[in-house]
Formats: structure tokens, C-alpha cells, sequence
């Protein structure tokens, strides 16, 4: 380009700015208005589609850790004790209860009832029967409501993680997480709502997990790592000014604004918000992830130096902390490697280790901060493990359990929830939930009903139906509640 011609386009250029310095503000006018809705005003497009921002009832909760353990955490082993089941190892289950499995489990004439690998312990005030693999989990049972009734009938791996996450064992549905971002909004100006960090692999349904479905995409969650560049490709490059940037975003945002008043797409919407929150985050993440303010005490409490994977779960947890402070309303840590079809028995002890201590620091360091009152802890899985197991005559470090969805555990603490209780039975083999049974879509309405949203009226159109996380079912789990 000649010196002449460069003259030219500095010219046009400049003209082009400054005719769009009206476009420019109105893109700076709808950054303040999407900076009010992170603080809990509307989150999405139209008057019709989108919540006030106001709980339907008094809320418990303002932030969620949901601890998701991939692969099906075993009930007989950690949180489920069956004398009877152990007095009967070695035995056929009854045929009864063997039809109750798909015929994929069934087996016929290989499967033999086994008790538990390890045993229990009481802890707590409550007496709260757990795992000896989990004693630092255990140490904060007087906070922890643990189900020992939860159930659903889909044995598939993926179907499972999107009906925990979704409500719906298929595809496109909004995330629990993504609900709770869609019907209260952010209390960060400078993080997202809705976080996840994975260790290890992912969930077999991957981000779908995590995903918006049919609500706007600024709903999903936001990938983070705790060790490294805190989002892949969030950094400029080095020859781009932070100033440069910002006039770029301006320019951007003013046409998409004006694209959005003429079609008003809500993607269109999503999209501005994303540019500026992205903006925003290349300041705020890597500060949100730099342990150098926390004391040695705690880093050493969660064991974040630990090596291998058993330290970026650590790291995960103190992170999940720091989010919970700044604002981020729901921060999912997935730690996967719980499908123990084989050697349960070493390999379960193995992935204890990884989480107890963590888990563990985490519920008391939230509550030596005040933060546990409002923030809900969750242990998560998407079904538990056979009690009659295949290969019965193989080396017991060789046995291992398969898929169970009729009968399995989990637990709530913090966020509003009456701790030192256990809710809920499976019958004498820990195979079926019998008493006080809590379906997921239970779960999820009691979830949502802990942050002050009605699972019946928090909704979305979407194809002529209103979406909702819990579908058509789902009844507020009221002994939950303190």
C-alpha cells in the first residue's frame, strides 16, 4: 500500500469511528444494562421469556459446588451398610430382584450378592454411617444429609449424566447449573455464572452436561483449569493492546446491536455478553486462580501440592472456594474413574484418596469462613454399583461391580440443608430404594428450591413445550430443609 492510499484508509477509518461513536455508545449503554442483569436482573431476550431475577420464595442458597463423581459411586461400599448383604456374600441374589436388571446386566446364574470391600465407621454427633475410606468427609457428617433413597431406571452411562444434569436422558435439554444462571443471574460483574473444571477424562455426555439446551448459550458453563492459562485462549496476543481491544469490542458490539434491534435474535444478545465478559476475564480469571494469597495451612488442608491427578482434584476444590467467594453462583467439578466393573476394591480405595481430603477441607473451610450457610455442597453420581457382582470365584482384588440405578446414595450439605441426618432405605441387599425414595428429578426440584425457585414455574419455551429442569414430574424433598 502507497502512502497515499494508507492516508486514505486512515481517513475512512477515522470517519467510520467517529460516524459510529453513537453506535459505540449505544454498545457502552448495553454493557451497563447487561452489567445490571448479572446482579440478578433478566437473562435473556424477550419480556415474555425471561425471569425477574426474583426468587419465588425465601432462598437458602446463593452459590453450588456440585461435586459430580462420574461412573457411579458404589452405595454398598461408602454410604449404604447392609450386615445382611454380608452375611449372604457368596449367594445368588433372588430371582425377584435379578429381574429387575436389563437384560445387558442380567447374566443369568453368574452373579453372586457381595457385602461391602471395606468397612464403616460413626461420625459426627449424628453417628452418620460412612466409609472408613472417607474419613474426612465423615468428619463433617453433622453438616451432610445423606440419601440413601435415590433412583431412576436408566443404566446407561450418558442417559444417566443428562438425567442428573438435565432432567431428560436425551439431548438438548438445559444444565442444573444453566437454570440457576438463566433464573437468577450472576452476583460477578467479572466471572461467570456458571463454572465447571474437569479432572480427567469428562462425562461420557461430555459438555452436554454442562450446556445451555434450548436457554441462551451465556448460560452454559464456562471451562476452567486451576493450574496454567486459567481459559484456553483467553490471552491476547502480545501485540495487541488492551486499549485496541477494548475500541475493537466497542465497534463489534455496536453492530451486533444493531443487528440484534433488527432481528432480535437472542443468540445475537448471548454473543455481546460473551465478548464482554471474556474482556473482563482476562484480568479477573488468572487472579481468581493464583493460590499465592491463600496461607500454607490451606493448601496444605486441601492438598493442593499433592502430585498427579490426586493434586488437581485438590486444586479444583480450593478454586471451587475462591468462585463461590467472587460470586459464581454454580461451579460443577467432575472427577471421573468411578466405574469399577473390575478390582473395585483397590481402585476405589485409590479414588478416595484423591477426593476425601479435599472434600473434606472444603466443607470445613467453607464453614470457617461463613460461607457454608449459603453455599450448597453437593456429592453427585449418575447411579451406583451392583450388589451382586460377576467373577465371584476370581481374586477378590479382581471383582467389581456394574451399573445400579434402583437403589443409590448421595449427599447435600450447606446452603439451607439440615445436616447429621441420613434420609431414606434400600431393602436388606441395598438393591431397591424402598422407604422415602428421592427420584432425580426430587433431587433437582429440591435444588432449585433451596436457591428460591419454583421447579413448576422456572420455565423456558422451547419447539411449543415449556422446558423445564424437572419436566413433568418432581416433588421438593421437605426433610431436606432446615
Amino acid at each position: 500500500m502507497d502512502k497515499q492510499a494508507f492516508e486514505l484508509f486512515r481517513l475512512n477509518r477515522r470517519r467510520f469511528l467517529a460516524g459510529s461513536a453513537g453506535l459505540a455508545s449505544q454498545a457502552a449503554l448495553f454493557s451497563l444494562l447487561q452489567s445490571e442483569r448479572l446482579q440478578g436482573a433478566s437473562a435473556t431476550s424477550s419480556k415474555d421469556e425471561r425471569p425477574t431475577g426474583i426468587p419465588h420464595v425465601k432462598p437458602r442458597a446463593k452459590a453450588c459446588i456440585f461435586l459430580f463423581l462420574a461412573g457411579g459411586t458404589s452405595q454398598v461400599e461408602l454410604f449404604d451398610p447392609k450386615p445382611e448383604l454380608s452375611r449372604l456374600t457368596g449367594t445368588a441374589p433372588p430371582d425377584s430382584l435379578m429381574a429387575q436388571l436389563h437384560p445387558s446386566l442380567r447374566n443369568e446364574g453368574g452373579r453372586r450378592l457381595m457385602g461391602s470391600c471395606y468397612g464403616f465407621k460413626r461420625y459426627g454427633q449424628c453417628g452418620m454411617a460412612m466409609s472408613e475410606l472417607l474419613p474426612r468427609i465423615g468428619a463433617c457428617a453433622d453438616d451432610i444429609a445423606l440419601i440413601r433413597s435415590m433412583y431412576h431406571k436408566n443404566p446407561d452411562h450418558a442417559q444417566g449424566e443428562l438425567l442428573l444434569s438435565t432432567g431428560q436422558e436425551t439431548i438438548g435439554r438445559p444444565s442444573n447449573g444453566a437454570w440457576l444462571s438463566y433464573g437468577l443471574g450472576n452476583e460477578s460483574e467479572n466471572l461467570p455464572a456458571h463454572v465447571v473444571m474437569l479432572n480427567g477424562r469428562g462425562p461420557l455426555a461430555r459438555e452436554l452436561v454442562w450446556g445451555s439446551g434450548c436457554l441462551p448459550a451465556q448460560h452454559r458453563g464456562v471451562l476452567f483449569r486451576s493450574q496454567g492459562e486459567p481459559i484456553l485462549n483467553l490471552d491476547n496476543p502480545a501485540q495487541l493492546s488492551r486499549t485496541a481491544q477494548r475500541r475493537r469490542l466497542d465497534t463489534v458490539n455496536a453492530l451486533n446491536q444493531l443487528r440484534y434491534d433488527e432481528v432480535r435474535d437472542p443468540e445475537i444478545e448471548s454473543k455481546i455478553a460473551a465478548y464482554e465478559l471474556a474482556f473482563r476475564l482476562q484480568r479477573s480469571a488468572p487472579e481468581v486462580s493464583d493460590f499465592a494469597s491463600e496461607s500454607a495451612a490451606t493448601r496444605q488442608a486441601y492438598g493442593v501440592e499433592r502430585p498427579d491427578q490426586e493434586g488437581v482434584f485438590a486444586r479444583n476444590c480450593l478454586l471451587a472456594r475462591r468462585l463461590v467467594e467472587r460470586g459464581v453462583r454454580f461451579v460443577t467439578l467432575l472427577q471421573a474413574k468411578w466405574d469399577h466393573h473390575k478390582k473395585i476394591r483397590p481402585e476405589l480405595a485409590a479414588q478416595c484418596r484423591q477426593v476425601d481430603q479435599p472434600i473434606g477441607a472444603l466443607l470445613q473451610d467453607l464453614k470457617s469462613r461463613g460461607l457454608l450457610d449459603s453455599t450448597l455442597v453437593v456429592w453427585a453420581t449418575e447411579f451406583g454399583r451392583t450388589p451382586a457382582v460377576n467373577g465371584f470365584d476370581k481374586p477378590k482384588e479382581e471383582v467389581g461391580r456394574d451399573h445400579h440405578p434402583y437403589g443409590f446414595s448421595m449427599w447435600m450439605a450447606g446452603g439451607g440443608i439440615k445436616g447429621g441426618q441420613t434420609l431414606g432405605q434400600t431393602d436388606e441387599f441395598a438393591w431397591n430404594a424402598v422407604e422415602e425414595k428421592v427420584h432425580i428429578h426430587d433431587f433437582n426440584a429440591t435444588l432449585l428450591h433451596l436457591f428460591g425457585l419454583d421447579h413448576q414455574a422456572l420455565t423456558f419455551p422451547s419447539q411449543g413445550l415449556d422446558v423445564r429442569l424437572t419436566d413433568l414430574e418432581g416433588q421438593v424433598v421437605r426433610k431436606l430443609i432446615a
